[in-house]
C-alpha cells in the first residue's frame, strides 16, 4: 500500500548515479524532498517524465525553493549515469537495483509481478513527514507542475 500524507518517510539509502550514497535522512537535514519513482531508465514514458522533472527542478532553483529532487529506478547506477548524461540531468538519480526494489517496497510502490517501481511521487517535509503522495499508471506521463508543485509550495 502506498504511503499517504501524514505517514513518516521510511529510511532510504541507495547508490546514486555517481556511486555515492543518497541517504534520505541526511538530505532532509538540509531540505525538503520530492522523491520520484520511475519504472525503467530509457523507456519512452520515463524519458518524457525525466525531461519534465528536469524542467521542474530548474523552476524550483530559479525560485530558490529549498527542496531537492531525487529520482529512483530499479536500474543499476551505471545505467542511471548514462541516462543522466544523455538527458543532461542535474538532479540525483538513485539505484534501487539491490536489494532489488527495496526502496520502492518501503514506500509501497513496488510492482513485484514485473520487478519495477510504479510511478510514485512523494513530497517529504524536512521533518520526514510525507505531505503529498501520488501514484500514476505506467502508461501515464506525470505532470509535476500541478498538485506536486502545490505541495512543494506549501512547505
Amino acid at each position: 500500500m502506498i504511503l499517504r500524507p501524514g505517514d513518516r518517510a521510511p529510511d532510504l539509502q541507495v547508490p546514486d548515479h555517481f556511486g555515492s550514497t543518497i541517504d534520505l535522512a541526511e538530505v532532509l537535514q538540509r531540505s525538503a524532498v520530492v522523491l520520484v519513482f520511475f519504472p525503467f531508465a530509457f523507456s519512452p514514458v520515463c524519458g518524457d517524465e525525466l525531461g519534465a522533472l528536469e524542467d521542474f527542478v530548474q523552476e524550483l532553483r530559479a525560485a530558490s525553493h529549498p527542496v531537492e529532487v531525487i529520482g529512483v529506478t530499479v536500474d543499476s547506477k551505471y545505467t542511471l549515469a548514462e541516462w543522466a548524461r544523455s538527458r543532461d540531468i542535474s538532479f540525483d538519480l538513485g539505484s534501487d537495483f539491490w536489494p532489488h526494489g527495496a526502496a520502492a517496497k518501503s514506500f509501497g510502490v513496488f510492482d513485484a509481478d514485473h520487478g519495477v517501481a510504479e510511478r510514485g511521487v512523494f513530497v517529504i517535509s524536512r521533518g520526514g513527514t510525507i505531505v503529498s503522495s501520488r501514484q500514476a499508471s505506467r502508461s501515464e506521463t506525470r505532470d509535476f507542475t500541478g498538485d506536486i508543485a502545490q505541495a512543494v509550495a506549501s512547505l
